[in-house]
Formats: structure tokens, sequence, C-alpha cells
């Protein structure tokens, strides 16, 4: 009944209930059907004092659930700087993939969190890392980006921390490329001028 509570409590951001079920010996690592801690919940819902709460308490930010997100891969959905810095606390596993085989900066480049890709981005995270779909977090902003100003400068940081311009897709098609194609003149203008992969 305490575990249940807290995952309630956790999942509504109620950070005092929280904060009460943990002292009175609740579970922090207790599961939902979904195999959602308390952690990924507060997580995923951005609630950052609920988390703080849970990390203190020695909540894992690696932990698994049914669709291989983790507390720290959703803060790349979410785009929560507050929340990663919170969770970077915690010790989280950088190379930790989703069920797509990205690392958290793939779905911040394709859901055009700035703010998210150039705090990440500071902790040694893997720029060129290729996913399961022979795609890098470049590609991914280029692709499924619309080329507005937020992806503009999702790629500059990017190419700014040492990504590889010319690593292509499976299909051989690159990055300025992919941007021509789809009309992503101002991208496609600053891949032009990237010097390559930095040594």
């Amino acid at each position: 009944m305490l575990d249940e509570e807290l995952l309630t409590a956790a999942a509504i951001g109620d950070a005092t209930a929280v904060r009460e079920a943990v002292t009175e010996g609740a579970d922090v690592e207790v599961r939902d059907a979904r195999q959602r801690t308390p952690l990924l919940l507060a997580a995923a819902a951005d609630h950052v004092e609920v988390a703080q709460i849970l990390v203190s308490a020695g909540a894992d930010p690696n932990a698994l659930d049914s669709q291989h997100d983790t507390p720290w891969l959703v803060t790349g959905v979410t785009g929560s700087v507050a929340m990663m810095r919170v969770l970077l606390a915690a010790g989280p596993d950088l190379t930790s993939t989703n069920r797509y085989g990205g690392v958290s900066l793939f779905p911040a480049c394709e859901r055009g969190h700035v703010d998210y890709v150039r705090e990440v981005l500071k902790t040694g995270i893997e720029v060129d890392h290729v996913n399961e779909l022979g795609m890098t977090a470049l590609l991914e902003a280029v692709i499924l980006g619309d080329g507005s100003e937020p992806y503009q400068r999702i790629v500059r940081l990017l190419l700014d921390a040492g990504a590889d311009p010319h690593l292509a897709d499976r299909t051989g098609v690159t990055p300025f490329e992919h941007a021509m194609a789809r009309g992503q003149t101002e991208i496609a203008t600053i891949l032009r001028g990237a010097p390559g992969p930095r040594a």
C-alpha cells in the first residue's frame, strides 16, 4: 500500500507525500504495471522536487521500464534541464540507449530542445553515437526537425561539440544532402561551412 502511494504521489508531483512515503519505508524502486519507477514517473512529468527527494533516497536513474526508457533517457524527451541536473547528481549511464538505440541526446535533437542539447553536450555524451536506425543526433536534427531556428541552433551546437557533418545515413545520404532535399537552406549553409570531425 505504501509503495502504491509512492508511485501515485511521484506521478502527480506531490512532494510532501513522496517524502512521507520514503520516510516511512516505501521502496523507491517499486514498479507500476509498465515497470516504471517513481523516479521515472517524476522525470516524465518534470516533477523536479520529487526527483530530488527520490535521488537523495538512492533512486536509480538507470532503471529500465517495459519500453526501455529510464529516468535519465526521459530527460531527453522532455528537454528539462532542471531534471537533467538533478539526475546527473545520481550518476546516470550516459551511454544508455532507448528502444531505438539512441542516447538521451537523440530525442532532444529530434524535438528541438536547444537548452537541453547545450547542457547535455557538456557532460561528454557521445556526439556521434549511431542508433539502431543508422542515425546520428545530427541526422535526426535535420531529418526529423523542420529547419527552424531552434534546429539551426542545435546543428551549430552539435558541430561545435565535434559532430562529424559527413557521417551519412544507411543509404549514404549526408546531413547536408538531407537538408537540401528538405529545403532547409539555413541548415544546409551551416553544414556546408562545417570543416568536419575534430581531431
